[in-house]
């Protein structure tokens, strides 16, 4: 792929772990004058018997010193016939190939009734390759030609995706044998030996490059001998992986995974809002020939291998490739009513017959599709490739064509249409998708569901796609924010502006209809074939103030922003406040908010506040409190509102490393002054205190006071600490139980210090109530 180069290293360093010099020994043996030489080779005596005249022995005392050398050009010698292969001589040199490890074969253990096929959830794709997802360990099984020795043997293995692998773009990996796999990194991990036979597990990191991937499997001695290379003749598959917490399209819900990664079949909606109708759509993610499609689709893409780790970058790609617009996607999209050359788009009922179609000719757009098929081939492939999504229908949708996140009607001096200027429309209804997943690119608070829409009606960067858009940016109107917010927006929350033309050309604003869009979007239900309305994720309740403020904010970022008027005046300001310490886990959350006015008039807001429990990656789990707050101010006065979140109300809703956000906005009544701020915050646990007893001294024993109390009033459940120090004692577990509310738990540790100068033990807890917990004491030790 263009800017990628295959890097070719020194020969010496092929089959060579990287960084690690094999030791070097160097014998060097010095005979004195009147000892007994080491006798002849087998092969020497053999030659001297065979050809004596070659190799007689020289006599130091016949030999000459000259001042002229004659170069004369050697006889050219009989042929020597070759040694009888069973010969006692050359048997040493048998031993030594049989010796010599190689490996005989490679058993990726890919059936589809498997150990690795059902750990990673694709046991359901048709055919027996190993398909597998990534930040997930694997096994594999290599049989040798002789038992592998880990005192004496190495072995790596290199896992290659693309044309070109680079180990520097993550397209190559060198697999390196450890003892301890970390959870980041490729590395193996022999798990079973039996006789000529190792089970390795492989562990992949959670942003490792997704596709085709080949694997060759390099053995040799430690001592740095020559290496041997097999190349496995089938390939590994590696998938997005919404189980692995660490991938960015983790999804903590097993039902939504079932329902957004694993359901091949699902509903799609259509009609008009007050008819709404359903029809069964067969994604058929698993069916023969589907993955091999969808990996096509990728390479058609010509999306740098490198780039298919990035779900945000898959996305957009196959946003465009769905569509055959500008890139000789999947389907030709045809609204003309025409369809004799072609399968009519309310015909097809499922995503496998156009997949495999695309694919066997070898990417021959298919005709034809409008917005439901579109949808629903693209469910197909995300599903396929591991990233979680759905289909989703929003009815009475617009379509802003100029960028003003408003749909426009323009009329003349007598009220008729004028046709050539409205361009914008607004559709009975509308299918995209939505696909979940992390958000790292964006402020925190916007990951989760993120619109994608592969029905070709404006380009994106010069090419025909759309997202993935935030739905949480979409719902608060902060439409600055990728993907192609401003358009999904408009969408689902534009306002119907009608526009007057006057006697001189220019054209006057006359009525806005507030309510004429975005109405019950729908998509099936997790679990059931229910339709489930989703409106309330994209935009707030048609009418309250919280959905104006969205629809003001996102208009003044668009190609009109003085449709709706500009505040009087900014002169209220609100801000929130975090004491030094912060909220603490198992009390009471409590936060100021600093309301200011700086004018010499009265000012009156009210501020709709709402708090959601948030997952480190930025992924909103839920709103868990919301509340209005009216606020007066006199003139240039300041209010502190002192704002709490019992623990009742979160003490069921946290996640691991959860942290906390407060959305405040509101409208100052006297100017229209739109009011905002988002503040993340999280629940500070407790430390564990570690107190040093004794002199640290090298050699001799000293202990350490571990010391922890429950900050929650509620029982601890299987607690366990973690103790380590580098220098100090081996990491190791000790295993505590239950602890019960605001209890305290004392360990003593008793240890030996192996080295002397500064040192650090550490300490830290883990149980599903309480994580991030954790404390550390310097020691120094003494020589």
């Amino acid at each position: 792929m263009p800017g990628e180069r295959l890097a070719v290293r020194d020969a010496s360093e092929v089959g060579r772990f990287p960084g690690v010099a094999p030791p070097t020994r160097v014998e060097l043996t010095i005979h004195k004058e009147g000892e007994k030489k080491e006798e002849e080779g087998g092969c020497r005596r053999w030659l001297r018997k065979a050809f004596p005249c070659c190799c007689q022995r020289q006599n130091s005392a016949s030999l000459d010193v000259t001042d002229r050398v004659e170069l004369v050009a050697p006889p050219t010698p009989p042929l020597l016939p070759e040694p009888p292969k069973s010969t006692p001589e050359n048997g040493e040199l048998k031993e030594m190939e049989e010796m010599k490890l190689s490996v005989c074969s490679v058993d990726l253990l890919s059936s589809k009734t498997g150990q690795n096929r059902a750990e990673h959830h694709t046991d359901m794709y048709h055919g027996d390759e190993l398909i597998v997802r990534r930040g997930q360990s694997f096994q594999i099984e290599v049989e040798f030609n002789r038992p592998f020795d880990t005192d004496t043997d190495k072995l790596h293995l290199d896992m290659r995706t693309g044309p070109l692998p680079t180990v520097s773009k993550g397209t190559h990996a060198t697999v390196l044998l450890v003892d301890s796999p970390e959870d980041k990194r490729w590395a193996a991990k022999i798990v079973e030996q039996s006789g000529n036979k190792v089970k390795l597990s492989v562990n992949s990191p959670a942003s490792a490059v997704c596709g085709l991937y080949g694997l060759t499997v390099t053995c040799g001695a430690t001592t740095g001998e020559a290496t041997t290379t097999h190349s496995c003749s089938r390939n590994i598959v590696v998938l997005f992986n919404p189980w692995c917490e660490e991938d960015t399209v983790f999804l903590d819900d097993e039902e939504e995974r079932k329902e957004y990664v694993l359901n091949d079949t699902g509903r799609i909606y259509y009609g008009t809002e007050k008819q709404i109708g359903a029809r069964t759509w067969n994604f058929g993610q698993f069916h023969e020939g589907v993955l091999e499609a969808c990996l096509f689709i990728l390479e058609k893409s010509n999306i740098p291998p490198s780039g298919r780790g990035d779900p945000v970058n898959v996305v957009r790609v196959i946003s465009a490739m769905i569509n055959a617009q500008d890139d000789l996607g999947v389907l030709v999209g045809n609204w003309s009513g025409d369809y004799s050359d072609g399968v009519s788009p309310t015909a097809w009922s499922s995503s496998v017959e156009i997949l495999r179609k695309y694919h066997s000719s070898d990417g021959f757009p298919v005709s034809y599709g409008q917005c439901w098929v579109f949808s629903g081939v693209t469910t197909t492939v995300l599903r396929c490739l591991g990233i979680p999504a759905r289909s989703v229908t929003n009815f009475q949708s617009a379509h802003d064509t100029d960028v003003s996140l408003t749909t426009d009607i323009y009329l003349d001096e007598n009220m008729d249409p004028i046709d050539y200027l409205n361009s914008d429309s607004v559709w009975n209804f509308h299918v995209w998708n939505d696909c979940w997943m992390a958000r790292p690119d964006l402020p925190p608070g916007h990951g989760g569901w993120q619109a994608v829409d592969s029905t070709p009606q404006e380009t994106s960067q010069g090419t025909f796609r759309c997202g993935p858009a935030s739905i949480s940016a979409i719902r608060s109107g902060q439409v600055f924010l990728k993907h192609d917010t401003p358009f999904v927006f408009a969408e689902v929350n534009s306002d119907k502006i009608y526009w007057q033309r006057n006697l001189d050309g220019t054209f006057s604003q006359i009525y806005s209809e507030k309510k004429a869009v975005g109405h019950y979007i729908s998509t099936k239900a997790s679990g059931s074939d229910e339709r489930a309305d989703i409106t309330h994720l994209y935009k707030h309740q048609e009418g309250s103030e919280e959905e104006r403020i969205a629809v003001e904010t996102a208009s003044r970022y668009g190609s009109k922003p003085n449709t709706y008027s500009s505040p009087v005046a900014e002169d209220v300001s609100v801000e929130v406040k975090i004491d030094d310490e912060g909220a603490r886990m198992g009390a009471d959350a409590q936060l100021s908010i600093l309301v200011k006015n700086l004018s010499s008039h009265p000012r009156r807001t009210t501020l709709h506040s709402q708090v959601a429990v948030m997952y480190y990656t930025g992924v909103v789990k839920g709103t868990i409190k919301k509340e209005q707050i009216s606020v007066e101010l006199q003139p240039n006065e300041e209010k502190t509102i002192e704002w709490v979140l019992p623990y009742q109300q979160y003490q069921n809703q946290l996640v691991d490393q959860a942290a906390l956000m407060l959305t405040l906005s509101g409208r100052v009544n006297e100017t229209q002054q739109v009011l905002a701020n988002q503040t993340t915050f999280r629940l500070r646990t407790p430390d564990i205190t570690i107190k040093p007893l004794g002199e640290a001294v090298v050699g001799k024993e000293m202990a350490a006071k571990i010391t922890f109390t429950n900050p929650l009033p509620r029982m601890l459940v299987g607690v366990v600490f973690r103790v380590e120090g580098l220098g100090l004692q081996k990491g190791h577990e000790v295993v505590v139980g239950d602890v019960g509310a605001h209890s305290t738990v004392t360990l003593t540790e008793h240890f030996i210090p192996t080295q002397p100068g500064p040192r650090k033990l550490v300490a830290s807890l883990d149980c599903k109530q309480l994580t991030q917990v954790h404390g550390v004491a310097d020691i120094v030790s003494q020589p």
